[in-house]
């Protein structure tokens, strides 16, 4: 993990998003949506949803299909 370099849009693995920390989280979504990031500990399954229903995985690094 010393490598790791937070980049927007980014996949990352399940063992990598337990590492992570929430700051480091939200460097892999893009700044328009950071604000919609409820931290960690709230994102099942490595994924949120912004306010439209959307939803970002930091799995795919960008939204899921729906």
């Amino acid at each position: 993990m010393e490598s790791f370099k937070p980049r927007v849009g980014r996949p990352i693995t399940p063992d990598e998003f337990e590492q992570l920390s929430d700051t480091q989280l939200e460097r892999l979504i893009p700044k328009a949506y950071r604000e919609y990031f409820p931290g960690k500990d709230l994102c099942a399954d490595g994924f949120f949803y912004l306010h439209d229903g959307t939803a970002w995985s930091f799995y795919r690094g960008g939204f899921l299909d729906e």
